[in-house]
């Protein structure tokens, strides 16, 4: 891709693929254009960007941001929030990993194995949920709605300590810091209501401490001061809000359009010639549900696969470019198969990132996303897409890759049937 012609993000987002596919055919990486004007660059190849979310000279913080350190970058900036929130996904070396070791104890491996019984139970729930709304709309039900957001948001919010009455602001207001098609206006309406939100949140726990990971922190900021700040607190619980929830909604959402759309893999994994955990990796290389992640800084000029990328340039992780990269994945890279892994072609995604950043909570989602395929089609085998793939309107973003609603129709228990 020339420089003269950057590549211009479109804050509507829509399918990403075949974008990637032309900018990959030009290298690695591309210089893009953000939203307002702001020159950036997306690394889009596997190996280039393996290489760079580990490159000893790239960091997240946004002092490393050469625009929002000139004033370039106004407060209703739709991608602001990701760059300037005080958590993990904006902190580097030894401050990263104090934040990510606090967070980290509700999410360990014996953690997250204890949480499978209630992911369980909470699935059963919402599969009876998910039938009895069908029941009542001719056999169709919106199974984004119904049953891929409250899995997660659910389980995350019970990990927080979160009362039910605020789940669905959460879930709003998340959906509106991850648009980037939104209007300065709102953008910053949005934050000030997630932090009013998140900070009621704290003020309860602080009168009522319970076991959950907010008491939790609130117990390391007040033991040691300056071991977590009130700002670091309230960044640590959006980011696990907003992480914890929509990339797991993403990947459920795409892993069904997946099978429904590819009929023959589906029947190979009910025929158990593959496991539901094969669906899951293959959904996240295939169609990754984060598809542009903002942002990391070079701290000093870089040339990544021939490209230059100055200091100070905002670059996204190109993570749904990368799992469709053929160079990584073979020249069948376009074809979703879940015996990919088990024949062992291609290379491991990078859909969950790679480094010090890894996601943190890459078990839980794999964990709830697994049983929720599981039990989904073990129940409704013959559900499908009650309308085509091409009428699903998209998320309004270029960082998350889904649809906005996902309507199936169920083959239903007691006569009750698709049609």
């Amino acid at each position: 891709m020339n420089a003269d012609r950057p590549h211009r993000m479109d804050p509507a987002g829509g399918c990403p693929h075949a974008a990637n596919a032309r900018l990959l055919a030009e290298g690695a990486v591309a210089p893009v254009v953000l939203p307002g004007g702001i020159p950036g660059m997306a690394v889009l190849g596997h190996e280039a960007l393996k290489r760079f979310l580990t490159h000893p000279h790239v960091a997240k913080g946004a002092e490393h941001f050469a625009a929002l350190r000139d004033g370039l970058i106004p407060d209703g900036w739709p991608l602001r929030t990701f760059a300037t929130v005080q958590g993990m996904t904006t902190a580097d070396g030894a401050g990263h990993r104090r934040l990510r070791s606090l967070a980290g104890q509700a999410l360990t491996a014996g953690r997250v194995a204890e949480l499978r019984p209630r992911v369980e139970a909470l699935t059963a729930r919402l599969l009876d949920d998910l039938e009895e709304t069908a029941r009542t709309g001719d056999g169709v039900a919106d199974l984004r709605r119904h049953f891929a957001l409250p899995l997660p948001l659910g389980t995350i919010c019970e990990l927080l300590g979160v009362p039910a009455e605020h789940h669905d602001r959460l879930h709003r207001l998340s959906s509106r810091l991850v648009s980037t098609d939104i209007g300065p206006e709102e953008a910053m309406a949005a934050d000030r209501e997630m932090a009013e939100t998140l900070g009621a949140v704290v003020a309860a726990r602080r009168a009522g401490p319970g076991d959950d990971l907010t008491s939790a922190l609130i117990a390391a900021r007040e033991a040691d001061g300056d071991r977590l700040g009130e700002a670091e607190l309230i960044g640590t619980l959006l980011l696990m809000v907003v992480a914890g929830h929509e990339t797991t909604l993403n990947l459920i959402t795409n892993a069904v359009r997946a099978l429904c759309g590819h009929r023959d893999q589906l029947r190979l994994v009910l025929g158990g010639g593959a496991g539901w955990g094969d669906v899951v990796e293959e959904t996240l290389r295939w169609d990754s549900p984060v598809s542009h992640f903002p942002f990391r800084y070079p701290t000093r000029d870089l040339t990544l696969d021939g490209t230059p990328i100055p200091a100070g340039t905002p670059v996204l992780a190109g993570y749904s470019a990368a799992g469709r990269d053929r160079a990584a994945h073979g020249p069948d890279a376009e074809r979703f198969d879940v015996t990919r892994a088990a024949r062992g072609t291609g290379t491991r995604h990078l859909s969950l990132g790679h480094g010090p950043h890894y996601c943190l909570g890459a078990p839980l989602a794999r964990l709830e996303a697994t049983i929720a395929l599981e039990r989904l089609f073990t129940r409704f085998p013959d559900l499908d897409l009650a309308v085509p793939e091409e009428r699903l309107p998209r998320v309004p973003s270029f960082v998350g890759n889904s649809v906005r609603t996902l309507p199936v129709r169920l083959r239903l228990r007691g006569g009750g049937a698709a049609r």
